[in-house]
């Protein structure tokens, strides 16, 4: 039996550089999806921007019953981007060094976007799986929301347990996960180092609101969100499209990240340091 309670949050390493793709029209060796383990049993995945531009994060945990991978990237052909075969492996070695006879494999997403879904397809037929659907309908029912989007639920992989809080307002049936083993908090499109689109600005303001009030009183460690899209100079952000950023900031922010955020909603600001939002027309 693993330990996921004793002693957390649990340290991880986020001695990383992240793949950040190579100028348009560059070859680029990279493999498609790059791994990084922030612990034995967390990794976090990025899409290689050679291959969409979005190059989204994506988040594998591992329970004792079964593991939990949010996300499935923005490329659906499994030619061009093998997220399957990919978390087929890493599962493989996760079991190998803690065998068990029977696994399980939740896929779930943040929200509902095309570059947050397009790989769904490839896990439709792998046994002992289930693919939550984005939908909020489909959404709620999974993950047994009361009052969306007052009330968070919980999802237990088996001794593990995650934390899923509804996070409207940059999509309808977004969801911010916290993983009590590890202290992060992983908040989608809701706050990154990018371009934070608010589509309802009353939705995301109680978003940001509840985040906080979260954050007052669970452990966080870190804040990772799904892409990274600014350079390193504050307020400075890589055009939409790009496809190779070699000033990249780190990928994790900060509690203090969503009080910079409220304040910026406040205000009505667009520029802030380490995100930019871009408000409704």
């Amino acid at each position: 039996m693993i330990d996921f309670v004793t002693g957390a949050p649990v340290p991880g390493s986020l001695d990383v550089t992240w793949h950040a793709g190579r100028p348009a029209g560059e070859h680029d060796p990279a493999g498609a999806v790059q791994v990084h383990a922030y612990t034995e049993h967390t990794l976090i995945l990025r899409q290689n921007k050679s291959v969409h531009f979005e190059a989204p994060f994506l988040f594998l945990l591992f329970g004792e019953e079964r593991a939990l991978l949010l996300d499935t990237g923005a490329t659906e052909d499994p030619d061009r981007m093998p997220l399957r075969a990919t978390v087929d492996a890493l599962i493989d070695d996760w079991l190998t060094r803690h065998p068990r006879p029977r696994y399980g494999l939740v896929v779930a997403h943040t929200h509902g976007h095309g570059d947050h879904i397009a790989g769904d397809a490839q896990f439709a037929d792998r046994p002992h799986t289930e693919v939550v659907g984005p939908s909020l309908p489909e959404v709620t029912e999974w993950f047994g929301f009361r009052d969306w989007p007052l009330r968070p639920a919980e999802l237990d992989l088996g001794g593990r347990v995650v934390d899923a809080l509804p996070g409207p307002g940059h999509q309808d049936a977004a969801v911010v996960f916290h993983d009590r083993h590890t202290g992060l908090l992983l908040t989608g499109d809701s706050l990154y180092p990018g371009r934070l689109y608010v589509r309802d600005t009353e939705a995301f303001s109680a978003t940001v609101d509840r985040l906080l009030a979260f954050c007052s009183t669970a452990r966080i460690t870190h804040v990772l969100g799904c892409h990274i899209e600014m350079t390193r100079t504050p307020g400075v952000d890589y055009p939409r499209g790009t496809v190779y950023q070699p000033d990249e900031p780190p990928l994790q922010l900060t509690p203090g990240h969503l009080r910079r955020l409220r304040r910026a909603l406040d205000r009505r600001e667009e520029a802030a340091g380490d995100f930019v939002v871009v408000y409704p027309n």
